[in-house]
């Protein structure tokens, strides 16, 4: 599950994008547009602008602006940089691995390897998806699920 701050995250940015190339966007106006408590925005969009994510500028007309086209910002590393995994268990993570306290050895652990796949199948999605490009064609496709 997304932690809430991916989910702020990705909204910000995608209000960015969504204002990209047009200079500036006042904290406030994120904040009101898309909900996000401005404390919390603040230490998101700080964040985002260590990373290289955003840009500030200061002063009556500042505001934050994404520090490189929407094209170029995957949802993959946003989810990386704030949830710092994309595994739904730690022995499947990537860069975050830790070794299940009560499981079996993990060669012959079933679940491991569904959750193995699982990740690379998430990372590949998230990879393909872009600020720009929310739903790339390749992925517009629908999976029948048994009840």
């Amino acid at each position: 599950m997304l932690s809430q701050k991916t989910r702020y995250t990705i909204r910000a940015l995608q209000h960015l994008a969504d204002r990209y190339g047009e200079g500036p966007v006042p904290l406030a106006e994120i904040v009101e547009k898309q909900n996000i408590p401005g404390k919390f925005l603040t230490v998101i969009l700080s964040e985002m602008n260590r990373e290289g994510m955003v840009n500030s500028q200061r002063g009556r007309d500042g505001g934050y602006m994404l520090a490189k086209p929407p094209e170029q910002v995957r949802i993959g590393d946003l989810v990386r940089m704030t949830h710092g995994s994309l595994a739904l268990v730690p022995c499947a993570s990537r860069f975050r691995y830790e070794k299940c306290d009560n499981c079996i050895a993990e060669e012959d652990c079933r679940l491991h390897h569904l959750m193995l796949h699982l990740r690379d199948e998430t990372a590949r999605i998230l990879d393909a998806v872009t600020l720009a490009n929310p739903l790339p064609e390749a992925l517009n496709s629908t999976y029948e699920v048994d009840n």
